[in-house]
């Protein structure tokens, strides 16, 4: 449907590069953070593994020294570990007897109760993968189980907190920025519109009023001065439609067929007679949709005269008026002519982007607005195919 030329606007692009430089800077942050907390769960897990290792090596000496030994410098170690009340450790002697520290047990519950309750918490301890520290007594081997303290089982969860964080703050700043661009998006269109409607009052006025003085004059042909009327009044039309964007428009129950073959009748005379237009209605004849008349008409417009661009003035455009789903109405607009290259059926709603030489590239983006945020309906290519058309669909929903 357009030729091979595209023209963006670098005002839509030019939040791009805050937003990567955030998202940078977002991931630059994470990944240090998930760096250092790494490194410290890592001390202290090692800081952990040596207390707990501190602790086996006294118990092996207290149990395997003669009664005259000093002990009392190894209860202070002991004593010291203790401090870190955090530290889940089982002792299992050699009978498979277990002993705790820093593991509540009822005090009221019998032996047997008590090691039911260590031999689960043995498995919990067990599954966090801590290697236990095999005791030699000489006679017999005795293992030492410990888990996690509740610091390190906190900071093992802290980067992924941290990182989730992040993400929020990421995707909020994307919505802040996006947000913010399609606000200034829009203040641009409604004072380009506001003031082209402006700009075209005045040479309006005065048109209105030769057209006037024609109808006077004998020598003039009546027919040629009626459509002198008609095209003056399709301009106060146009006026109108843009000096109602950015603005509440009010919508009416309009006959979607009477509408739309009252435009296309119109617009018929107004392009090249090597196109044809045909409309075909599978709706019932008084079918209606609530819709402003003069931004729908602009719609059709767009679509239709993009398609005779397409064809080069030569070729056919069809007009299929159908019922959707969910209580929708459709129209399918669709022209015999270049079609659309696959890489920009992505970019031609795009503001900006136009394939000809002296687009503005804002047509289907006015129109899709118009269709979406107007009339809560919704504009996408149906399909297209290289060098044999494309079909665009407008779908609304019905009145209710």
């Amino acid at each position: 449907m357009f030729k091979e030329v595209s023209l963006p606007l670098a005002f839509y692009n030019r939040d791009t590069w805050l937003k990567i430089a955030f998202f940078s800077v977002s991931v630059i942050m994470a990944a240090f953070s998930l760096y250092f907390t790494d490194g410290l769960v890592s001390k202290l897990e090692e800081r952990e593994k040596q207390q707990i290792e501190l602790y086996a090596e006294t118990i092996r000496y207290v149990m395997t020294s003669d009664e005259n030994a000093d002990i009392n410098f190894f209860f202070e170690r002991i004593k010291k570990i203790n401090e870190n009340n955090t530290i889940p450790v089982i002792w299992k002697d050699g009978s498979g007897h277990l002993n705790s520290i820093n593991i509540p047990l009822n005090e009221s519950s019998t032996m047997d109760e008590r090691q039911m309750v260590l031999k689960l918490k043995l498995q919990e301890i067990i599954a966090e993968k801590n290697k236990p520290i095999e005791m030699d007594m000489g006679f017999q081997k005795e293992y030492i189980y410990y888990g996690n303290s509740k610091l390190l089982k906190l900071l093992r969860y802290y980067p992924l907190s941290q990182l989730t964080v992040v993400l929020i703050i990421g995707f909020l700043g994307y919505i802040f920025f996006s947000y913010s661009r399609r606000a200034e998006q829009n203040k641009v269109w409604v004072g380009l519109a506001k003031e082209t409607a402006h700009q075209l009052g005045t040479p309006l006025s005065s048109l209105t009023a030769w057209v006037e003085i024609l109808r006077n004059e004998p020598l003039i042909n009546p027919d040629i001065v009626t459509e002198l009327g008609k095209d003056i009044q399709r301009l106060d039309t146009i006026t109108t439609r843009f000096s109602n964007i950015g603005s509440i428009p009010v919508l009416k129950e309009e006959n979607l067929l009477e509408l739309i073959s009252s435009f296309i009748n119109y617009l018929k005379i107004r392009i090249s007679t090597k196109v044809t237009i045909d409309i075909q209605s599978s709706l019932l004849p008084d079918q209606s949709a609530n819709i402003n008349k003069y931004l729908f008409e602009w719609v059709i417009e767009n679509i239709c005269k993009n398609g005779v661009d397409a064809m080069g003035g030569t070729g056919q455009i069809h007009i299929h008026l159908l019922e959707g789903k969910l209580n929708q109405l459709v129209i399918e607009i669709s022209d015999s002519g270049k079609g659309i290259s696959p890489k920009n059926t992505s970019k031609i709603f795009s503001p900006g982007f136009s394939t000809k030489k002296r687009g503005w590239g804002l047509g289907l983006t006015l129109a899709k607005r118009i269709v979406e945020n107007y009339h809560e309906g919704k504009l996408t290519l149906k399909s297209t195919e290289l060098n044999k058309g494309s079909t665009f669909r407008i779908v609304l929903p019905k009145p209710s």
